[in-house]
């Protein structure tokens, strides 16, 4: 957000600067004009990370699931991407901060684990703490009323 500056302040610079008392008082009503419209502006809605996992045989649990968003290149397997973690937190575990608080589990792996280390086996945490896991049959319904709740349209 960009730094307030305080109107008399404005005020009297624009006083010591320019000699017409109109174009002063238009300019800074154009001002508290602009200021007013940006307070009246909604504030960023926060959003967060749901990993949506296709399971048309439902033989997934119907339970809370959590996950983190990792990224590998496109070109290799997805399969290495587990490897790739655990090689880049041996590495962190062998260096100073890692031998003091050494990482023990995947989820803090993901938290603790520089990209600096995670960059050498080219794989990238975009999320650090465990995001929630959506199951779906991946099928839309046949009509809108096939859904079990209404979501409102922004």
């Amino acid at each position: 957000m960009p730094n307030k500056i305080d109107f008399t302040r404005v005020e009297k610079v624009l006083r010591l600067n320019l000699e017409e008392e109109d174009t002063v008082n238009r300019i800074l009503k154009q001002l508290r004009e602009e200021e007013e419209e940006q307070e009246e502006k909604k504030p960023r809605v926060k959003r967060q990370f749901v990993i949506m996992i296709s399971d048309p045989e439902e033989e997934l649990p119907q339970k809370d699931l959590v996950g983190w968003v990792l990224q590998i290149p496109e070109e290799d397997s997805p399969a290495t991407t587990e490897e790739r973690l655990f090689k880049a937190s041996y590495d962190f575990n062998a260096s100073p901060r890692g031998r003091k608080l050494p990482v023990m589990s995947i989820g803090e792996a993901c938290e603790n684990v520089t990209a600096k280390f995670l960059k050498e086996y080219n794989v990238m945490v975009k999320t650090k703490t465990p995001v929630h896991v959506q199951v779906t049959r991946n099928e839309l319904p046949a009509d809108e009323g096939g859904a079990e709740f209404v979501i409102e349209k922004e």
